[in-house]
């Protein structure tokens, strides 16, 4: 053999080897150049409320109703024992955004019509537009609208009423009073008609179903009263307990009635079937509900007995699903919301992404906002980098050893980079196309080239395989050109 021969054959088996290294390749990493579809993002996890407004502007709030037409806060209020010099007793009326009294009910009538400054205990209904039905001690029945400083107001004969809630026609309040259960006339006081139980002293109205529950805590009974014909139509028996009763409401979505008893919140359907129950640490004092994402929000005081176990002064805001009481969102902390000094009550604002929540121990309205986490930034390392189309980096027939190959698409050489003409003010390294240093008028970006996907990945290894044949033929008629040529002598 010549002495240039194993030169020549070896140079044909590299390029013979290294085509087939680049076909195995490619075909060997089609499979895999598809990165994995990344997992489905789980939901928001850590969704809560923050506290974004704490509103001191009326006096010792009692009870809390939003309007759902006028969207005006309506507070009922008591005197602060700690401002003597002011009495803040009465009805507010503020902007739920930032706690500004936008008017001030301060005269209402008392037992003989003389008006003065009174507490307002309880706020039983909305009125039509705006305005607010209300009871205050000892019987009376006031209405006031945003603007009103002096309420109209008279008061029902008896006992001293217990609740309050809306009447089952127009100008008409259902009060207890005791276990006396009235429907009254709202501007005179007038009794229409009445129904006497064995006990109780509160109630919730579900005017959806025209139904009344009545809860008699110390018996530990619950009366579902037709509120039409005002008669009993079932009663259904309470968990046993020391009888610390909390609240009665209902649902006016599913028509659920949620009762709070002791430091549990046992619910029932519609039909008195009982659904459930919701224990914590604190003592349940209020519930509302938001028909429009179907959740149920529970305010949960602390004893404020620091010789309880358990007690460190810290109410608690939960939210749960009401159809099957889920708990939806992590507890909201309300600090120094204690039952010493006063029942707390909230408002819920339609949608649910604002709650409001009152303290009668600080004299205070919290403002809290739904607060959902930013979903974190995907970890680069987590997901591999696409793969580079092999189609786009192969070299292709007649290509110069300058023209740029790799990741992406090849850059064509009307848009390859050119030197800025003097005075552009093109970034550098832009790129500028065209005639007169103009960037070239814009038109639609190519669609990414697939990743791994198996169709361009058969097409290059038929690109790939026949470059090899060429090479492997172009290497075998050089070696018989030189066998033919005489060697050096």
């Amino acid at each position: 053999m010549k002495p240039h021969a194993p030169r020549v054959t070896g140079a044909l088996v590299f390029t013979t080897a290294t085509a087939a290294a680049l076909i195995v390749a490619v075909t060997a990493g089609g499979a895999g150049a598809e990165p994995a579809a990344p997992s489905p993002q789980a939901a928001p996890g850590g969704v809560t409320y923050r506290e974004a407004g704490r509103f001191a502007t009326a006096g010792k709030p009692r009870d809390l109703l939003l309007h759902p037409e006028s969207k005006n806060l309506y507070v009922g209020s008591d005197d602060l024992a700690d401002t003597a010099d002011v009495n803040e007793a009465g009805l507010y009326v503020l902007n739920p955004a930032d706690g500004s009294v936008r008017s001030a009910v301060t005269r209402i009538p008392g037992p003989t019509g003389a008006l003065g400054r009174r507490a307002v205990t309880r706020i039983g209904a909305a009125l039509p537009g705006d305005g607010v039905v209300f009871g205050y001690p000892l019987r009376g029945i006031g209405t006031a609208k945003t603007g009103d400083e002096t309420a109209a107001g008279a008061w029902v004969a008896g006992a001293t009423v217990t609740d309050i809630g809306p009447g089952t026609g127009p100008g008409t309040a259902l009060v207890a009073q005791g276990p006396v259960l009235a429907e009254v006339d709202f501007a005179t006081a007038a009794v229409r008609r009445s129904l006497t139980l064995e006990g109780g002293d509160s109630f919730a109205v579900d005017t959806a179903r025209k139904t009344v529950w009545f809860t008699d805590f110390a018996n530990r009974r619950l009366y579902k009263v037709d509120a039409e014909r005002l008669a009993v139509v079932a009663t259904v028996e309470l968990p046993a307990g020391e009888g610390f009763g909390g609240f009665t409401e209902v649902d006016p979505q599913t028509g659920a009635v949620w009762v709070g008893l002791d430091n549990s919140v046992v619910v029932y359907a519609a039909t008195g079937t009982r659904l459930g129950t919701l224990s914590g640490k604190d003592l349940p004092r209020a519930a509302r509900f938001d028909s429009a994402t179907g959740q149920a929000f529970v305010v949960w005081q602390d004893a404020g007995d620091p010789s309880l176990p358990g007690s460190d002064n810290d109410g608690t805001l939960t939210v749960h699903r009401s159809a099957d009481l889920t708990e939806l969102v992590r507890p909201v902390v309300l600090p120094g919301n204690q039952v010493q000094l006063g029942v707390a009550s909230l408002a819920v604002q339609p949608g649910a992404e604002v709650v409001l929540v009152s303290s009668p121990a600080q004299g205070t309205i919290t403002r809290l906002e739904r607060f959902v986490p930013p979903e974190p930034s995907p970890d680069p390392s987590s997901h591999p980098s696409p793969s580079p189309d092999p189609s786009a980096s192969a070299p292709s027939p007649g290509s110069s050893a300058g023209t740029p190959t790799g990741p992406g698409p090849a850059t064509s050489p009307a848009a390859s980079p050119v030197p800025a003409p003097a005075g552009s003010t093109a970034a550098p390294g832009a790129v500028v196309g065209g005639t007169g240093g103009q960037p070239p008028a814009a038109g639609p970006a190519p669609a990414p080239a697939p990743h791994g996907s198996l169709a361009s990945t058969g097409t290059t290894v038929l690109s790939l395989a026949g470059a090899a044949a060429a090479l492997t033929l172009a290497g075998w008629a050089l070696i018989r050109f030189r066998a033919g040529r005489p060697g050096p002598r």
